[in-house]
């Protein structure tokens, strides 16, 4: 199975997030934002970083690169897609999924550890995990605060396209505790905290992240 890593200007963690899919046992292949073809990919990854230096707000730019513009309509088809954290933002800021990320309540930046709930463990991405699951994944954001209207959000409880909740303390003052969410498919996800780091309880807080990679694997071959 081959999953692509999209690189924006001023991505970090598409490193790690190429690790983290050869660890599930997939060819990552590297996507630059200036592609405009997808190169054949079973799914794509939009990693965390600083898309050109989060000008505009974060995601705005990154959502017109020549990339996204065979992104979007093969997400729509239903190409599974994961973004972490900016590419979370991205996401949004492409119409696909709804909703925005704004600045952390307190206006700090937050990075740390933290317990997540699974609450949907029926997408492509979350097949590895069980509802109600609590894992240990990081975070590490400025903008990660997830914000929607009351219909958007009324609708994202009652289908059950919240993915993921921050399970105690809730670091960025999302809404409802939202920390990611899916789209109708359940094909597109979007998380602020990063699985990536945490694949190997060598080089992050545990090996719950892990999940993630190994849940679209069994997915697509399924």
């Amino acid at each position: 199975m081959r999953i692509g890593v999209i690189t924006f200007p001023g991505s970090l963690d598409d490193v790690d997030a190429a690790r983290a899919v050869r660890r599930a046992g997939a060819d990552a292949v590297p996507l630059w934002h200036g592609d405009r073809d997808l190169g054949g990919v079973d799914a794509v990854i939009l990693p965390g970083g600083f898309s050109y230096g989060d000008y505009l707000r974060c995601g705005a730019i990154a959502r017109f690169a020549p990339v996204m513009g065979e992104l979007v309509p093969a997400a729509r088809k239903g190409l599974p897609v994961l973004g972490i954290c900016n590419g979370f933002q991205i996401l949004c800021e492409a119409g696909l999924l709804p909703g925005v990320l704004t600045r952390n309540a307190g206006r700090r930046f937050v990075t740390r550890d933290l317990r997540l709930r699974v609450e949907n463990a029926a997408t492509a991405w979350t097949g590895s995990y069980e509802a109600g699951q609590e894992i240990v994944v990081p975070l590490k954001s400025g903008e990660g605060r997830y914000t929607a209207p009351p219909d958007i959000l009324e609708a994202l409880e009652t289908e059950r396209r919240v993915v993921i909740r921050y399970a105690d303390d809730n670091p960025n003052g999302a809404v409802a505790s939202i920390a990611g969410i899916c789209d109708e498919r359940g094909t597109v996800v979007g998380l602020m905290p990063h699985p990536e780091h945490a694949t190997d309880p060598l080089t992050g807080p545990s090996a719950d992240g892990l999940g993630f990679f190994t849940s679209i694997l069994a997915g697509v071959r399924a």
